[in-house]
């Protein structure tokens, strides 16, 4: 049950009445009118813009349009109150009846409500896509967190999702680390090795190197590396992603598809090649020079002829080249086909998630998903900026076995998935994260993760407690929804957590729309403060306790408010990847 889809449609219908009585002209653009919760919650529970943005239209003021709006909205008997508030809002106040309505279908649908069917196509969703050249970082691992919070927000939400990892497991990369592991295989058979650089030198690869020792002996040994490169190549990659598997694994992600870069090139150029076979169909390759870049020319630059690809023509700055010098394709146009492949599986909405240093490349991706589309599909790239790992405020320094830096497995061993899930949620993408190792595990209302969950175990001690104080009632969600009488639950606070749980759809579709996971967080812990600030106060006002032994009416009343508060913080707990305990220890 959405009360601000409800009330929506009812603004929709009190316009058209006004349509049919001639105060409004036919054929008005609604597009634009919404109902939200208004600014301040003492103005009212809804409040609509519909007045502001049709008064124009109309050729009305928007304070009088608003007066006859209100006039039309009081005849509802769920909207006690309707007024007008500045240049021509309306805010609403609503009966008891609804929200003891709202709380009827939260204890009806359990975790289940508030999740919808949002409008719209399948969705892909790729994220993580780390280079399998090492273990994972805490950076990896926003993006990991975002991404499968934001396809777990989407299917809630009802849209199909296919979760996606892209391995970069062509290029330049995987040859160093072939190389690499190769060294580790030769120290693995005794040799003492010096690293040069230019190498990866972490400890993480010594392992790689004793499973080629006891797979191939001293096979490879006296071979060129044009006959081991291939070889060590594709060992060290499985090797890299069955541990970068097992890391996502520790930190719930999981995907659906696990994409090959190497598989774009195959034979006689493979699906890259397809993809520049049909851009010149379309008409949208030439051979031409592109001006230098502005600034510093990069080392690469080269002022020649290239063979390019209008992307200034779908909103890029400039064109792109499709082919290197030496006639191979460039990174950009296997981006481009890799895309274009995901669109030709059936996605109309890609989502990529990247870091933060890949800004440059968001303009010349969106041109070419609507160049190869036809307009048909479009593509969001998620940002996710640094993080900042620190201990009680101190920078931590970096991972032995890693070399460069903290690996995420580091911080999943010490702090745990659910407190990493929900801090790297709990700021938006776009912004730097300080995550401190000592805050995220105290327990205090400082911790958002503990404050939230904590939340949902006391929905589970209310409970217990009043089947301890009230022995042998029925206080299953079934029950309390068949006989708890809801018209007494008439305190403030009481009221905050009814509006509250009625927000949770809207925020639940809002997030998935704007693709921001971030604000369910943001709600939960709202959400479960409600609760602990009203359970403070029965410390204080007996008459307030949820369960109260002399009064089974407001104990059955309380607990029906709860378990559906309970329910709503498990359902966004679910979404965010982050567990609902039913008690802390």
């Amino acid at each position: 049950m959405n009360i601000f889809a409800l009330f929506e449609t009812r603004v929709r219908e009190a316009l058209e009445s006004l349509t049919r009585s001639g105060r409004l002209p036919e054929g008005l653009d609604l597009s634009r009118v919404v109902v939200e919760p208004p600014r301040d919650a003492a103005h009212g529970d809804l409040a609509t813009n519909a007045a502001l943005v049709l008064a124009k239209e109309a050729k009305q003021n928007p304070k009088a349009l608003g007066e006859a709006l209100a006039e039309e909205l009081r005849t509802d008997p769920r909207i006690v109150e309707a007024s007008v508030a500045g240049p021509g809002f309306i805010n609403l106040r609503l009966a008891p009846e609804v929200f003891q309505d709202v709380i009827r279908a939260a204890l009806a649908e359990g975790e289940n409500f508030g999740r919808g069917h949002m409008p719209g196509g399948p969705v892909n969703i790729e994220y993580v896509s780390a280079n399998p050249t090492g273990p994972m970082h805490v950076g990896h691992g926003r993006g990991a967190v975002f991404g499968d919070a934001l396809a777990n927000l989407l299917a809630a939400a009802g849209r199909p999702v296919t979760r996606e990892y892209y391995i970069n497991d062509a290029g330049a990369q995987v040859d160093v680390l072939a190389r690499s592991a190769y060294l580790r295989y030769r120290e693995a058979l005794g040799e003492t090795i010096t690293i040069p650089e230019g190498l990866y030198p972490g400890d993480y690869l010594k392992p790689v190197g004793v499973s080629l020792a006891e797979t191939h002996g001293r096979a490879l040994l006296d071979r060129p590396e044009h006959e081991w490169l291939p070889q060590v190549r594709r060992f060290a990659i499985d090797a890299m992603m069955a541990m970068i598997r097992e890391d996502l694994a520790a930190i719930g992600i999981r995907h659906d598809v696990f994409f090959s870069e190497a598989t774009l090139q195959g034979e006689n150029g493979g699906k890259v090649a397809e993809l520049l076979d049909a851009l010149r169909q379309k008409g949208l390759v030439y051979e031409g020079r592109l001006p230098p870049p502005k600034g510093q020319l990069p080392d690469d630059w080269e002022d020649r002829e290239q063979t390019l690809f209008r992307s200034s023509q779908f909103g890029d700055d400039v064109d792109r080249a499709l082919l290197k010098s030496d006639g191979s394709f460039t990174y950009f146009a296997s981006d481009i086909a890799y895309h274009r492949d995901k669109w030709l599986r059936g996605a109309n909405e890609l989502i990529d998630v990247l870091g933060a240093d890949h800004g440059g490349y968001v303009k010349r991706m969106q041109a070419a998903v609507k160049a190869v589309s036809d307009g048909q599909a479009r593509l969001d790239v998620k940002l996710c900026q640094l993080v900042r790992l620190l201990r009680a405020g101190e920078p931590v320094k970096m991972s032995k076995r890693a070399g460069e830096f903290v690996t995420l497995r580091d911080v999943i061993d010490e702090v745990g998935r659910d407190a990493i899930r929900f801090m790297m949620l709990y700021r938006k993408n776009d912004a730097t994260l300080d995550f401190d190792l000592a805050k995220v595990v105290e327990q205090s209302k400082d911790n958002p993760v503990f404050y939230v969950q904590y939340g949902h175990a006391r929905r589970f001690s209310v409970l217990r407690q009043a089947r301890e104080a009230l022995p042998g009632e029925d206080f299953s969600p079934a029950a309390l929804l068949a006989d708890a009488d809801l018209s007494v639950l008439t305190d403030p606070g009481e009221i905050e957590m009814m509006r509250l749980i009625a927000q949770y759809p809207r925020v639940l579709e809002s997030a998935a729309a704007a693709h921001e996971p971030h604000r369910i967080a943001f709600y939960l812990y709202e959400t479960a403060s409600s609760l602990h600030s009203f359970w403070n106060k029965g410390k204080d006002l007996p008459q307030l306790r949820i369960v109260n032994p002399t009064d089974r009416n407001s104990t059955r009343a309380r607990l029906a408010l709860v378990e559906a508060l309970g329910g709503v913080l498990a359902s966004g707990l679910a979404v965010l990847g982050v567990s609902a305990p039913n008690e802390m220890r």
